[in-house]
């Protein structure tokens, strides 16, 4: 079997669902260009634990984990099967590595998974399973949760690490009419990074990054990248999906790390 890159989405706002944009349209044309996989595995900031768990459910409910958003969000769902079968496996995989894991058969996929889900694969016809992101993550912990989930490649599995390049509520609320160019400024030295292949300026981001404060007042946005980029067997470089700015302050860009195939 092939093994599978890992991927980091910057998922925007719930209504990325309705308004692919440039993001949705090339996460599109990014699917078909990968292989096929046995299942998606989500780490998304929208499920975060004390310690960490694993959804274990056949068939997990589309979770609408958001608020004063038009009625047709609300209608849209996400009938994607589960794996329990590799739920186990990265319960085992997770131990090993010496993190406290435990099933959840009631969690459903909530907006983070389902999301940029319903642009990568919009048939749903691939099985999708979520591991939480534990509270006391930090950068390093972040990229050895990463290091703990990659063997799941070799099994087909493409681990997705969902968040957003920049993600500043306030200022999203606020409709800053001139915050694109910092959001730009802090999206283009982390592309430099990955282009670079700089895993420890990726770790370092949020303390030396220009704007980094301002982009990610707080981390869990940012966070799923390093789980991204550490479950590739070879994290860096990456392949960078270009996804624009959305709402003048949210970065789309995303990122494969391992290979992808450039003639499809």
């Amino acid at each position: 079997m092939q093994r599978m890159p890992s991927l980091f989405v910057s998922h925007g706002a719930p209504t990325f669902a309705l308004e692919p944009g440039l993001a949705g349209t090339r996460l599109t044309a990014l699917a078909q260009r990968l292989p096929r996989p046995t299942a998606v595995l989500v780490v998304s900031p929208h499920w975060m634990t004390r310690e960490l768990r694993v959804t274990s459910s056949p068939r997990p409910d589309t979770i609408h984990d958001f608020g004063g958003f038009e009625p047709a969000l609300y209608d849209i769902t996400y009938p994607a099967a589960g794996h329990p079968g590799l739920a186990l496996s990265a319960m085992e995989r997770l131990r090993a590595a010496g993190w406290v894991t435990e099933p959840d058969a009631d969690r459903g996929l909530d907006h983070g998974a389902w999301v940029p889900l319903l642009h990568l694969y919009p048939k749903a016809d691939v099985p999708v399973f979520q591991v939480s992101l534990p509270l006391r993550l930090n950068a390093t912990s972040a990229w050895a949760l990463g290091r703990a989930l990659a063997p799941l490649a070799d099994e087909g599995v493409l681990i997705v690490g969902s968040g957003s390049l920049t993600h500043n509520l306030y200022e999203l609320r606020a409709d800053h009419a001139h915050s694109e160019a910092y959001a730009a400024e802090f999206a283009n030295w982390i592309r430099d990074a990955v282009e670079r292949g700089e895993s420890e300026r990726l770790k370092q981001a949020l303390e030396i990054a220009p704007h980094a404060r301002r982009a990610h007042p707080t981390a869990e946005h940012y966070l799923p990248l390093l789980v991204a980029a550490g479950a590739a067997a070879a994290p860096l470089p990456a392949t960078v999906i270009e996804g624009g700015i959305s709402h003048g302050v949210l970065a789309m860009d995303s990122y494969v790390f391992g290979a992808i195939d450039a003639a499809a």
